[in-house]
């Protein structure tokens, strides 16, 4: 049987819910997908909903249950294992069988792969014996993996009472835990910074040590921003006896959700530099982790482990895939917002998804929506913005926090608090009416949006799944939030599972004649809008740690214009975009100008 991925790309975690049962919808056709785990309740109304449809037996599990949200995320992903088996099965047989099914399967194959050039002779053959092509098929064709996300950041404190619960009944650890009880053989993406006491837990599980034969039952995936960070999260997990089968880098701003930039560091360099420093990575992890498991006593592996390394962030047409995959010898590539678009991958109401069909540019900005404090991907014209201005007419703020997961603020409460809440903004505001009089009427404003402009995403990020599957929505009124990245203001349209798929190998085009920049250059341009917004937004005198940093971010940027006029020179790539050397130029022009305060 062939294991290796039939696909070179994945479609990431999106949201809470956006792609909360992706797997079910495209596993059967090898694409791998991630879930995001760390909201049991949307993860328990899926698995109810699912487990209906399905007809199979997975009882509900009350909020009364002891270790609730492990036990609901195991329950669904052993569910969700069970209906990705039975419909690859189903679709294995279909395309045996039909081959109708069979060219419209072979269709959505990499050009490239020994499954689509194999399954052409059997195409080819008018008296082809249907026991011979799936027997072919079963020895060449993987179903896509059911991985799981974990946000690190989010593991609040649970209570019992006013008593605080044992850390591993924190959100994220019993998360972690429902992975780690659960039959899958895949993988968990850990995303947003290192959690040492949530990594340490890992050491818990054996299924993510190998067994005798050297196999990972179960799979880490950081996500991380830089080769600096991969190696110092790599070498703290491989201490442990821990490895990192799969490096995920992910452009600091060009992407969906939560944007995290980097200290001017483009995609492309760091991407340079995975490529050209990657056996050092390997090694280190490996003789880490070896000299950790013989103290532990546990299977010991005499080479490396497989490690892979893959790239999201702004990728959006069939050459800027295949440019990343054979420049950076990456083994998949992440294609997250456009799958917004495709109604058999992802859950969005019908609202929400003609809304980012028919947004452009101007309407997707990075906001202060999240209540972690993060600049977060969006919108304008959702129904959460909606409601939310609504509300604030009526002097209505803040949302009524049922879940409390991102209730992470604790200078008001030992127990957390968070920041889109009633309870905080309403203290907030209390604030800042005692300095009202001291303070400029324009400051005073500002001051009220920073605190006004949060959003529950608890619930808005999780109500389109609800609203697509016309399952109740209780409580307060909150709308859709959504997160797509900026790249998707160049998709206009829903299309089809097989024509998005197409298009990524080069065989449809959705996109057509529009005026898109190269996705290096849109992130570039995004590094310098940040530069100058915090350059503007800072008031008073800059310390030398400030100058220090702002200088060293444009000195970065600086670096990756220069690597991307020498890169575009020699690459076979490119080559029809007559823009690219100009828009470099007029980048580098615009952030020379760019004065730094105090230099």
């Amino acid at each position: 049987m062939n294991n290796k991925p039939l696909h070179n790309f994945h479609i990431p975690v999106m949201g809470l819910a956006y792609t909360i049962d992706s797997p079910i919808r495209v596993a059967q056709y090898g694409i791998s997908s991630v879930v995001s785990i760390i909201d049991d309740e949307i993860v328990e109304k899926m698995k109810n909903f699912y487990s209906k449809k399905f007809h199979l037996d997975y009882p509900c599990i009350s909020t009364k249950t002891h270790d609730y949200r492990a036990k609901r995320i195991t329950d669904y992903l052993n569910m969700m294992d069970d209906i990705v088996n039975e419909k690859f099965e189903a679709f294995k047989e279909e395309i045996c069988r039909s081959s109708k099914a069979l060219q419209n399967f072979m269709e959505m194959l990499p050009n490239t792969s020994e499954l689509k050039t194999g399954l052409q002779q059997f195409l080819n053959c008018k008296d082809r014996i249907s026991s011979s092509v799936k027997s072919f098929v079963d020895d060449h064709f993987m179903r896509g993996s059911i991985d799981v996300n974990i946000m690190t950041k989010v593991d609040k404190e649970n209570f019992h009472g006013h008593e605080p619960l044992p850390t591993m009944y924190n959100d994220a650890h019993a998360s972690l835990r429902g992975f780690a009880n659960s039959k899958l053989s895949s993988s968990v993406v850990l995303s947003a910074g290192m959690n040492p006491r949530l990594y340490s837990y890992l050491e818990e599980f054996d299924d993510f040590f190998p067994d005798e034969s050297g196999t990972l039952k179960k799979k880490i995936i950081l996500k991380v921003s830089d080769f600096r960070s991969a190696m110092i999260q790599g070498n703290f997990l491989a201490k442990k006896g821990l490895w990192v089968s799969e490096y995920r880098i992910e452009s600091g701003l060009n992407c969906g959700g939560h944007a995290f930039a980097t200290e001017g560091l483009l995609l492309g360099p760091i991407m340079e530099e995975f490529r050209i420093r990657k056996t050092e990575l390997v090694a280190s992890a490996h003789l880490l982790m070896t000299k950790a498991l013989e103290e532990k006593g546990k299977n010991t592996v005499a080479k490396p482990v497989e490690m892979g390394i893959t790239v999201q962030g702004g990728v959006g047409t069939a050459e800027e895939h295949r440019f990343l995959l054979k420049q950076y010898s990456v083994d998949s590539v992440g294609w997250g917002s456009p799958f917004l678009l495709v109604p058999e991958a992802t859950s969005v109401d019908d609202e929400t998804r003609k809304l980012l069909a028919a947004s452009t540019e101007n309407d997707f900005y990075l906001s202060n929506l999240s209540p972690l404090g993060v600049p977060f991907n969006t919108v304008r014209g959702t129904s959460n913005e909606r409601i939310r201005k609504e509300r604030q007419e009526r002097n209505r703020f803040g949302s009524s926090c049922p879940k409390k997961l991102l209730a992470l603020h604790k200078e008001y409460s030992d127990d957390g608090i968070c920041t889109a809440s009633k309870k905080y903004q309403e203290i907030k505001f209390a604030e800042l009416e005692q300095e009202k009089e001291a303070i400029s009427t324009a400051l005073y404003e500002k001051k009220k949006s920073i605190i006004t402009e949060k959003a529950c995403l608890c619930v808005g990020l999780v109500n389109a799944a609800y609203l697509e599957n016309q399952l109740e929505i209780k409580g307060e009124k909150q709308g859709v939030v959504i997160c797509p990245g900026p790249n998707l203001a160049y998709f206009d349209k829903e299309v089809s599972l097989s024509r998005m798929v197409k298009h990524i190998y080069g065989n449809d085009d959705i996109l057509g004649p529009v005026n898109r920049p190269n996705m290096f250059i849109n992130e570039l341009k995004m590094y310098i809008d940040h530069l100058t917004k915090e350059i503007g937004d800072f008031s008073g005198t800059p310390t030398n740690s400030q100058i220090k940093k702002w200088n060293t971010f444009k000195e970065n940027l600086l670096k990756g214009i220069e690597y991307y006029e020498n890169l575009f020179l020699k690459t076979e790539f490119f080559k029809t975009d007559l823009n690219i050397f100009r828009q470099l130029k007029e980048n580098k022009n615009i952030l020379l100008e760019i004065e730094i305060p105090g230099n």
